[in-house]
């Protein structure tokens, strides 16, 4: 596991303009191990709307999701970003990791542009800077680092705990920051990514060279008895939980418990991030079915957490949502006059007879599809045997276009099932936070506050951080009478270049290496440059190297 290198273990240091400024933990303890969930584009109306389903499913009136567990303390949430009241994921998980409110699109560095009240404008020297994570600070603690989504792990989330860049939609640049991070345990998809990548970068062969073992199905997952796993189940996104063959891919839950059961035996603890990504795909679908598919997928996963932390006794445990999506609710227009006596079947019912998601169906159907081919599907994955005129307008209508094309069935079953939906967008509601163990959120907090809550927690601070993991070079070893460029010969993979009498010295960008004089090493950060025009930044430790080489030491 990843070196320790001693940080300050006072709590985090005066609050940065972007950051929430005020404690919102109710205990100052330490915990061994941290855990952070996050239900992608989750909300209020879709848990509801789960338990309901769960409760008539299986006939039991008393039942509750884990995430009812009365053990978790409960606070509310406000998302918003620097330039908009409804926040993007990329900036919201920057508040999650980082402890930063940042921009839209942007994963872990700071913002261009801050447009909500209360927040100071960005001095131009800080924007695009990169933010160190919990997840970085972890791995200088000496503790285990892992991550797991049912998305490609390059998505937005998985992104901000574990990359820095202005552009969320970068993958193979996200992709490879990732694998130099040198993160003990990832689980998810994503492997097109990692090979016949533009750079010309086999990143598999990376992974092997570090020692991962290397996982693409759920029994080579739980073969794994390494401490270093990479798990990959889908080139670009796993399935909807509903859709999922456990033979080609493992459950959100699985992989949490092959996770936790591989970072666990590292003594000094570890933190692991955990996210259910395509809760959020089929709100923006507007399809339940899927929504409800994936909820209860990442409640499971949040009950394999939750076991485990009360074993545990030191282990801290955070599940939210980085924001609403689709604006779910039990009831629609069409009960404007009759919501007082809706029968709990009238919703459930007709999603008890899905056995598909709108996602799995519509990639069934050709864009041009007739009315028989669609009448099948839905009689075949749904139950419905009725389809309307207008339904079959409203599904044709979106099977036409590209990359949304099951937003149409998802309004047909929604329909029937009395739910409506506000929009095919995010939505700028609070949202809640489940915590337990030490540093449990409360009252209403903002979103950078679940970083500090982290943070505290594994003893980091986050400012002292910043100052370990991103220095700018060219400043810092110009200070030293070195010369400093950009080589960028190969412009798919440029090299700072450092050089000071006959001492030599080559960071390659995006990765966590120092050559000096031909020798390499690994840094305990990576080397962070995003647009071209803006700074690069190295760990501190580069700048330490150099300059003992230089000094003959």
């Amino acid at each position: 596991m990843s070196t320790a290198i001693l940080l300050s273990s006072v709590a985090t240091a005066a609050p940065n303009a972007f950051a929430a400024d005020k404690s919102t933990t109710t205990s100052n303890g330490k915990a061994k191990n941290v855990i952070f969930m996050l239900s992608d584009g989750n909300s209020i109306g879709g848990t509801t709307l789960t338990r309901w389903y769960d409760i008539i499913k299986k006939n039991d009136p008393n039942y509750r999701l884990a995430l009812d567990d009365p053990s978790f303390d409960l606070a509310l949430q406000r998302t918003y970003c620097t330039n908009s009241i409804i926040t993007d994921s990329a900036p919201a998980g920057t508040a999650y990791s980082a402890g930063y409110k940042s921009a839209d699109k942007f994963i872990s560095v700071m913002p261009d542009e801050v447009k909500m009240p209360g927040l100071p404008p960005v001095n131009e020297a800080d924007k695009y800077k990169p933010l160190a994570t919990v997840l970085e600070g972890a791995k200088l603690k000496g503790k285990a680092t892992g991550i797991v989504s049912t998305s490609n792990v390059q998505h937005a989330s998985p992104a901000a705990i574990s990359a820095h860049w202005y552009a969320r939609s970068n993958y193979e640049e996200i992709a490879e920051q990732q694998v130099y991070q040198d993160i003990d345990v990832v689980f998810g998809a994503g492997s097109r990514y990692l090979s016949n990548r533009k750079d010309g970068e086999n990143l598999l062969d990376v992974l092997t060279s570090r020692g991962y073992v290397y996982a693409d199905t759920p029994a080579s997952m739980a073969a794994a008895s390494g401490n270093k796993i990479w798990g990959m189940f889908a080139d670009t996104a796993m399935t909807r939980d509903i859709d999922r063959d456990p033979a080609k891919q493992p459950s959100l839950a699985e992989m949490t418990k092959q996770a936790i059961d591989t970072l666990k035996k590292d003594k000094d603890g570890f933190f692991l991030f955990i996210e259910g990504s395509e809760v959020d795909w089929s709100a923006h679908s507007n399809d339940p079915v899927g929504l409800i598919s994936d909820i209860n997928a990442f409640d499971q996963a949040v009950k394999t957490a939750l076991d485990f932390a009360k074993q545990d006794g030191n282990t801290l445990l955070i599940v939210t949502t980085d924001h609403g999506n689709g604006g779910i609710t039990i009831g629609s227009k069409e009960t404007d006059d009759t919501y007082s006596k809706l029968p709990i079947d009238k919703v459930v019912q007709p999603l008890l007879k899905a056995i598909k998601s709108a996602d799995f169906i519509a990639q069934q159907l050709p864009k041009d599809a007739s009315d028989e081919q669609i009448k099948a599907q839905l009689q075949t994955y749904w139950g419905i045997t009725d389809v309307t005129p207008e339904e079959l307008a409203e599904a044709k209508r979106w099977l036409a276009k590209e990359g949304v094309r099951d937003y149409g069935l998802g309004r047909i079953i929604s329909s029937r099932a009395n739910l409506g939906w506000t929009t095919h967008g995010h939505t700028g509601e609070d949202v809640l936070v489940y915590s337990y163990g030490p540093n449990k959120l409360s009252g209403l907090i903002e979103n950078t506050d679940t970083a500090k809550a982290m943070a505290q927690a594994m003893g980091i601070n986050l400012q002292e951080l910043n100052k370990t993991l991103y220095v700018n070079a060219e400043a810092a070893f110009k200070q030293l009478g070195a010369t400093y460029r950009i080589d960028n010969t190969d412009a798919a993979n440029p090299v700072v270049l450092v050089e000071k009498g006959t001492v030599k010295a080559e960071l390659p960008l995006s990765k966590d290496i120092i050559k000096i004089n031909g020798k390499e090493t690994h840094l305990t950060g990576i080397v962070i440059r995003g647009k071209e025009d803006r700074p690069v930044f190295v760990p501190q430790e580069a700048i330490d190297l150099f300059k003992k080489v230089v000094a003959g030491k």
